[in-house]
């Protein structure tokens, strides 16, 4: 059952009655249960357990006072204020604002917080004929056509040092005496998280960096479309480690803070077809080689760093794709020459 309507008609009642949950209480729990059902659906898993982290507030159950700087709460029996404990940065952005939603999440260690959510109104982006290519990868998880990459050889390291403690920790997990395996698995729940972390800040710090580059020059944000590329290069014969580090960078994410970033930031985000953006020449635009890390045309004899040469082709042909109607398309269709000619 994935749809809350029909769930909650089944137990609405039954949920009040049991957990003593007010009205809109219970029609929040409900559709946390169907929205954890929908994502494994989707994800083609199946719901062994629910675990309750979160749940949603809207405006008829919490309430925010910059005054005191309090938010109201209804929990169980009771409704509560409490108090904010919040930073200089979250004040500027509560300062002046009306929210009317927000979320109680409840941390590994026991800990709860409130992520309130505000509506911030953003412009629309100008026009503009500037473009910033961005080729993503794995030996540069970032390279633009104004020639600033993010390596990813440090970022590799880390990862490989997770893997490898993880591994070393789930053999001890499961021999040993008893205290080893109690003290690996919590290990184990310590070090959950970290990775994922870890990859959230390098994606935000890359992200802020190109928004703020085509912000200061008024360009567009030219990406590679690369919905499905997991899927594609997973059907290529691959060792297990090679397969684990390309799929393990979340490069949607990045794509995601880059997308919200940039709306904020009035600056337009561009999907280009990645198909043949490394292989074409970015000073002839003819089809050259690439081998690694480097570019090589034999129409122009043009060389050059390979995630740079895609970069700046993403930009060219970013272009393209915003100022021709009909496409993205460099030329002329070809045809064969008539007989006789």
């Amino acid at each position: 059952m994935r749809n809350k309507e029909r769930m909650q008609e089944m137990v609405y009642y039954e949920v009040r009655d049991r957990f003593g949950l007010s009205a809109n209480l219970a029609i929040q729990a409900i559709r946390r249960v169907c929205a954890n059902r929908k994502a494994a659906h989707t994800n083609k898993s199946k719901v062994v357990e629910f675990d309750a982290t979160s749940i949603q507030y809207d405006q008829r159950i919490f309430s925010f006072r910059e005054a005191d700087w309090t938010v109201s709460l209804t929990l169980l029996n009771s409704r509560e204020r409490l108090a904010l404990d919040t930073g200089d940065y979250q004040r500027e952005k509560l300062a002046g604002q009306a929210p009317k939603a927000a979320q109680l999440c409840r941390y590994r260690d026991g800990s709860y917080a409130i992520h309130i959510q505000i509506k911030v109104p953003v412009e629309p982006p100008a026009p503009t004929d500037k473009a910033i290519g961005v080729d993503l990868g794995r030996t540069d998880i970032a390279f633009t056509s104004r020639g600033k990459s993010w390596s990813g050889e440090q970022i590799r390291r880390v990862r490989d040092r997770y893997s490898r403690l993880r591994a070393a920790l789930e053999r001890k997990a499961t021999k040993g005496t008893r205290s080893t395996r109690r003290r690996c698995r919590q290990l184990l729940k310590r070090l959950s998280g970290r990775e994922r972390r870890f990859q959230a800040l390098t994606n935000h710090e890359i992200s802020k960096d190109i928004v703020a580059t085509a912000k200061g020059e008024g360009a567009m944000v030219v990406l590679e479309d690369l919905t499905g590329i997991r899927e594609r290069t997973n059907k290529q014969p691959r060792t297990r480690t090679e397969r684990r580090r390309s799929n393990s960078w979340a490069f949607y994410q990045l794509r995601m803070f880059l997308a919200y970033k940039a709306n904020l930031a009035a600056v337009p985000v561009v999907l280009h077809d990645p198909r043949y953006t490394s292989q074409m020449c970015s000073s002839c635009l003819h089809l050259g080689t690439r081998s690694g890390k480097r570019f090589a045309c034999q129409s122009c004899g043009f060389t050059d760093d390979a995630d740079y040469n895609a970069a700046k082709n993403l930009e060219i042909l970013g272009l393209n794709l915003v100022t021709q109607a009909r496409g993205p398309w460099l030329s002329c269709a070809w045809a064969p020459a008539p007989q006789g000619s």
